[in-house]
């Protein structure tokens, strides 16, 4: 719907904004965008652009700002993605380490986040369920007993079982070194599986224990914050397009903290192929109305199963961000996928 002019000065006003966190002017636009046109003619297409609503003015400035539309453009049409050489790509797949998959989610979130001084966040996939290396029972009293889980990966979760009657100290041992010596290396979803046709031959007691203490490993394992990563929420505090808005940054928070909303928001992305922005308002979430979400999906045996992000300021420098998750998503997907 814009001419050549009209965009060029568009992509001009926001790339300046960008930088210099300030309201751009027509003298700005006049030296940055390379047209020879006269203050009063771009000051007519700042008014056309206004009136589209593309920019805006702020009451203190003569200048202008790019709205949540303009920036909408601006990414979609006016964006140049600038590509990370190869250096830079070959040090972002050091940071991680594909030999722990719950490591490397961790990893992926805090090198998007030192890398753009955002807030980095991944979901990770549930079909990456924790595997077992060593199952304890400890008796609390008569009929409570605390399921002790050792991962893999060096984790421990805990969970409190109710059973029927009470277990000696050796019946628990012995349901221990059962699980853990005929299960090791398997998530509780496969031990569910498993375990199936072998409580047949065990004991109807030591069956009970037995199946109480899958179901709790299984519900352990499928913990939504178990399953989501994020690193780096401190860094929004520096940026002073929305440190000067404590209210909304302790609305941000509270989101980081309930989680639900934002793992919807970010599981949008697993439809759709490449990096997915949503800018302000698009996100439906009210904390973000003035942050910018760019994430990517990312994949195992080329099935998506999670999505990764940043979460900064509207004014972030896109072509340099996007590319950064579009790399790392892509750098993920490797890590996690057998050779």
């Amino acid at each position: 719907m814009l001419d050549v002019r009209a965009q060029t000065l568009l992509k001009t006003l926001i790339e300046r904004y960008i930088v210099e966190g300030q309201p751009v002017g027509s003298r700005t636009l006049s030296k940055y965008s390379g047209l020879e046109l006269s203050p009063a003619t771009i000051r007519n297409v700042m008014a056309d652009l206004e009136e589209m609503g593309f920019i805006t003015s702020p009451h203190t400035s003569a200048g202008r700002v790019p709205t949540p539309r303009g920036y909408r453009l601006f990414v979609d049409s006016l964006l140049t993605v600038r590509p990370l050489d190869a250096h830079h790509v070959s040090e972002m797949k050091d940071a991680l380490h594909p030999d722990a998959p719950q490591r490397v989610i961790s990893q992926a979130s805090q090198l998007i986040s030192e890398l753009t001084r955002f807030a980095g966040v991944v979901i990770a996939p549930r079909r990456l369920a924790p595997r077992i290396r060593q199952i304890e029972f400890l008796s609390l009293t008569e009929t409570r007993i605390l399921l002790i889980i050792v991962t893999a990966e060096g984790e421990v979760q805990n969970r409190i079982i109710m059973t029927q009657r009470p277990y000696t100290p050796s019946e628990l041992v012995e349901a221990a070194n059962y699980l853990t010596q005929n299960f090791v290396g398997l998530d509780f979803m496969q031990i569910r599986h498993r375990l199936q046709d072998e409580l047949k031959q065990l004991s109807s007691d030591m069956s009970e224990l037995m199946s109480a203490a899958v179901a709790a490993g299984t519900e352990a394992s499928a913990d939504p914050s178990a399953q989501y990563v994020i690193t780096g929420e401190r860094n929004l505090l520096a940026i002073d397009d929305l440190s000067t808005n404590m209210s909304r940054l302790r609305q941000l928070f509270d989101l980081f903290e309930q989680r639900t909303s934002l793992m919807q928001l970010l599981d949008l992305s697993t439809r759709a192929e490449g990096v997915h922005v949503f800018i302000g308002g698009e996100s439906g979430i009210a904390p973000l109305d003035e942050c910018s979400v760019v994430a990517a999906p990312y994949e195992v045996d080329g099935q998506v199963v999670g999505t990764l992000g940043v979460i900064g300021p509207t004014r972030m420098a896109y072509e340099r961000v996007i590319p950064i998750v579009d790399i790392t998503a892509r750098l993920l997907s490797s890590a996690l996928s057998p050779p």
